[in-house]
Parts: structure tokens; C-alpha cells; sequence
């Protein structure tokens, strides 16, 4: 079967895009091999579990009964109570790359890290599977191949965060949680479009009014470039985690 490798920070990671796509791949049989910038347990961003602070908007935001439920069984894993370090990863181990997503500052060393980018780099160049879902399109878009320099989704297409999305979040909580919404200045999918061979190589998908679950994936959205999957938001994690399944299976029979 296979081992897949996800990268997180320590901190502030998205709950639902981390924990739906580890339940997915490993009732499928698979391993997956969580990895964190000092080998310490992560800690998922609490507003996205608790919805403290959220407001009237809490319902909406936070985590749904899904994500919170595939997250509380992941936090029990030995994967995610003993993780590897980045630094001692070694990357030809694994089938494939998980890269999750999140917004809340934690995020940025990791959307920011050198080394994450590298490891990204080297999935991307052996032609394995690559898995990133909303701010995980960040990680490979800012990662460049090698031997173009370029972005190593330069030629590829993808989907990623919508600004709209983005920019609603951030409107709905502004009042009182300032830029908690707003990762960067520039939107997520303005940074991503930049990085592509044409701007209509970001692929918006349909209007993101709901959230999928285990028995409605055709809710969520998924864009398949290849090796390489991308979602939107945690509102697609259950299709996403099933299109990385189908992916692994593809690839190891």
C-alpha cells in the first residue's frame, strides 16, 4: 500500500483539510506520515474547532460536525502524536505529497519554508501525487521547478481558494477580528493565478454554497491536473481525500 506524506506547521493549520483527507486515505488501507517543523504534535487553528470568536457567523465558519469529527480522530493517531521533523524527512519514502491549508498566521512558516517547498519540489519533478487544498496551493505555487525556475504549477492547472471566498470571510469578521481572514495582502488566488501560464489556468469551479460529507461528494469540487490534485476550501475535503484515494490507487494498482 502506500505511504503518503503531509506537511504541517506547528500551528493554525485548517482542522477539516488535514483530518477528512488523513480519514479518507487511511480507510483506505494507506499510511499516512505526518510531518511538523520540530517533530512536535501540531495544533489545528482552535477558532476553526471551537468557533469562539466567530460570532453570529460561527455556524457557518467553523469546522462542521464532520471535519470535527475526522479531526478528534486524528489527534488520537500515532501519526499525529509522534511526528517526523522536516528536516528528517526523506522524501523518496513516500507514494505521495498532502499539502493541507489554513489561514490564521500560524500558517505562514509554513507557507513561507524553504524546506517545504524543496520536499514539494521533489514530488513535482518525480511526477508522484501532489495533494493541496486552499492555502496548500500557496506551498506549490511559490515552490519553483529546478530546472525551469519556474513555478512548478507553471503549465498546470488549478483551483485554490477563491478571492471571493476569501474576501467574504474576511468582511463577515473584519469588525472584530481584524485581518485574521486575510493570510496575505494579496488574495490567495491572485498570488496563485500569477504563478500560471494564463490566468484561465485557475480554475474557479462551481459557486461554493455547501459544504460535501461522506455521502454527497458532489457538493465538493476537485480539479485533477495529472499527479496533481487541488480543492478550494474544507467545503471540498471529502471529495478531495476521495480523489487522492483514487489517485493512490491508480498509481500502486
Amino acid at each position: 500500500m502506500a505511504r503518503v506524506l503531509a506537511l504541517l506547521p506547528a500551528t493554525d493549520f485548517d482542522p477539516t483539510e488535514i483530518a477528512v483527507p488523513w480519514q479518507a486515505v487511511t480507510a483506505a488501507g494507506h499510511t499516512v506520515v505526518v510531518a511538523t517543523p520540530d517533530g512536535s504534535p501540531g495544533q489545528a487553528d482552535p477558532r476553526m474547532l471551537t468557533g469562539e470568536g466567530l460570532g453570529v457567523w460561527a455556524s457557518i465558519l467553523r469546522a462542521d460536525a464532520n471535519g470535527r469529527a475526522a479531526y478528534a480522530a486524528l489527534s488520537a493517531a500515532p501519526e499525529f502524536r509522534s511526528p517526523a521533523r522536516w528536516a528528517d524527512v526523506r522524501g523518496d519514502a513516500y507514494d505521495a505529497l498532502l499539502l493541507a491549508g489554513g489561514h490564521a498566521p500560524g500558517m505562514r512558516v509554513y507557507l513561507e519554508s524553504a524546506l517545504v517547498q524543496a520536499h514539494t519540489a521533489a514530488f513535482f519533478v518525480s511526477g508522484r501525487p501532489v495533494a493541496a487544498i486552499c492555502h496548500g496551493t500557496l506551498v506549490a505555487a511559490r515552490t519553483l521547478d529546478p530546472a525551469t525556475g519556474r513555478s512548478v504549477l507553471h503549465g498546470r492547472r488549478t483551483t485554490g481558494l477563491l478571492r471571493t471566498q476569501e474576501l467574504l470571510a474576511w468582511a463577515m469578521t473584519a469588525a472584530w477580528l481584524g485581518n485574521y481572514y486575510r493570510t496575505y495582502t494579496t488574495p490567495l488566488q491572485v498570488e496563485v493565478t500569477a504563478a500560471l501560464a494564463a490566468p484561465d489556468d485557475f480554475v474557479p469551479g462551481p459557486v461554493p454554497l455547501r459544504r460535501d460529507a461522506p455521502g454527497d461528494l458532489a457538493a465538493g469540487f476537485v480539479h485533477v491536473d495529472g499527479n496533481y490534485l487541488s480543492a478550494r476550501w474544507p467545503g471540498d475535503a471529502h471529495r478531495f481525500g476521495a480523489a487522492l484515494v483514487e489517485r493512490l490507487r491508480a498509481r500502486i494498482g
